[in-house]
């Protein structure tokens, strides 16, 4: 689902400033004691503001590169009126340079770009370029949950995590049809389950 541009969004921002952050903003000090969970390409914020929601426990970040995505994320999050939540616009190539080693507790990738061309397999969010970063940033005893739509991706990410010697646990090719009790949409899950699409999801530990 693309979301229009928005004019000024970024003077947009600004108007949550309490909730939307960068890099020169120490976060850690609102984290207190509280587990880390990341999401990689929060969209418009629909999975991290319903899973922030039900685990005020826990601290959670969302990453998107597009900022009037971050917007529409934002407003979410303010209606919600969490303070477990915090969003940045940031490219994820660079995501060892936002976390310390060992840092993070979970990661989230829901529905990422799958790249459908060869030559763009290194752009995939799964790729082992990828995973040696997260495997740097996670903790030793973190994870990675994994859904998509795309099954072509799927196959790949699977390989990429056996190359990177990671443990996949909890793999399913139809994750509707195993009626999880705790899983929580993303809209793009809503939108390609309606069509008829499997969605397959994993675990991965290193």
């Amino acid at each position: 689902m693309r979301i229009r541009k928005k004019r000024n969004v970024n003077e947009k921002l600004l108007n949550f400033d309490d909730i939307v952050i960068n890099t020169e903003v120490d976060w850690r000090k609102d984290r207190s004691n509280k587990k880390l969970f990341v999401e990689l390409g929060t969209g418009k914020g629909d999975f991290i503001s319903q899973l922030a929601e039900c685990n005020q426990d826990t601290y959670f970040i969302g990453l998107e590169m597009e900022a009037t995505v971050v917007y529409a994320a934002a407003r979410k999050v303010r209606d919600k009126n969490l303070s477990n939540v915090r969003l940045m616009v940031f490219d994820i190539n660079n995501i060892e340079t936002l976390f310390d080693e060992s840092e993070v507790d979970r990661l989230y990738i829901n529905f990422c770009d799958p790249w459908p061309k060869k030559r763009h397999a290194k752009r995939r969010l799964t790729y082992i370029k990828f995973l040696d970063k997260y495997k740097r940033i996670l903790k030793p005893d973190g994870e990675i949950q994994f859904k998509t739509d795309n099954r072509g991706l799927f196959d790949f990410s699977l390989e990429q995590f056996e190359l990177a010697n990671a443990k996949v646990s909890e793999v399913t090719f139809d994750l509707h049809a195993d009626n999880p009790i705790d899983n929580i949409e993303t809209e793009y899950e809503r939108k390609f389950s309606s069509l008829g699409f499997s969605i397959c999801r994993c675990v991965v530990r290193f």
